[in-house]
């Protein structure tokens, strides 16, 4: 395959985990007010990368699976989010009470058939890996947020070794008179 394949990976020591300088809010589990609890976060970021409608739904993305896969939606656990924006990245790190994502393997040996399928051209195969199920998943389940995930995190996307938190790096391009500035 022409591009390396992105995996999820389990890290405890990788330094998205350095929670230096970061901001940091706890929310209950309360899966209507997710949406709410993703824009407290997003007002943080300065204007030029707030415009980004894709940060605000990867951001709730995370909070969501927090919530709803990670503490079950049981109101009296905590979802943590530590952030830290600035015109040139937004770092992100979101814990919940939960015993983890346990099929984190079985998840990437899924995208290894997903993405061969596609690459190969196989579409009759390829059907076969439109969404990712677990024992777990209801009708709204698809694993497809993972996919962008790995996609639109470019500085890094990795969980702790329990697989209960996961942190995640976006990189921007300053733009000044002009011209891209890195």
């Amino acid at each position: 395959m022409a591009d390396e394949l992105k995996l999820l990976r389990s890290d405890d020591n990788d330094p998205l985990f350095d929670k230096t300088n970061m901001l940091k809010k706890e929310f209950p589990s309360d899966f209507r007010q997710i949406r709410y609890f993703t824009l407290l976060i997003v007002q943080a970021a300065p204007m030029e990368i707030k415009d980004t409608n894709l940060l605000e739904q990867q951001i709730s993305e995370i909070i969501k699976n927090a919530v709803k896969h990670g503490n079950k939606c049981d109101i009296n656990k905590k979802v943590t989010v530590w952030y830290s924006f600035s015109p040139t990245h937004a770092h992100i790190i979101v814990q919940d009470e939960g015993e983890g994502f346990q099929d984190l393997e079985k998840w990437n040996e899924f995208n290894k058939n997903r993405a061969k399928a596609l690459y190969e051209q196989n579409f009759e195969e390829l059907s076969q890996y439109a969404s990712y199920h677990t024992q777990t998943s209801d009708q709204q389940d698809g694993g497809n947020a993972l996919f962008a995930a790995l996609e639109y995190w470019d500085g890094g996307f990795v969980y702790n070794g329990k697989k209960n938190a996961v942190a995640m790096l976006k990189k921007y391009q300053t733009k000044h008179h002009g011209l891209n500035v890195n």
